[in-house]
């Protein structure tokens, strides 16, 4: 499966999976869109990216934890 940005839930289950022990409230959202952009299935352009997005991501990671 591809992921875009704007697959937020499927992005923040992966990030999940990668670092199963990681705050998403304490990540800067530089730091999780490089580890976005280094998801083995993440397939998108990197200057798509919005502080909008990463919210999206962050916030679904928020509710799965």
């Amino acid at each position: 499966m591809v992921l875009k940005w704007l697959d937020s839930q499927e992005l923040a289950l992966a990030l999940i999976d990668l670092y199963p022990k990681q705050d998403p409230t304490q990540l800067h959202f530089t730091e999780l869109r490089e580890w976005i952009l280094h998801l083995a299935d993440f397939d998108d352009d990197p200057n798509h990216c919005s502080e909008r997005i990463l919210e999206a991501v962050q916030q679904c990671w928020i509710e799965e934890m």
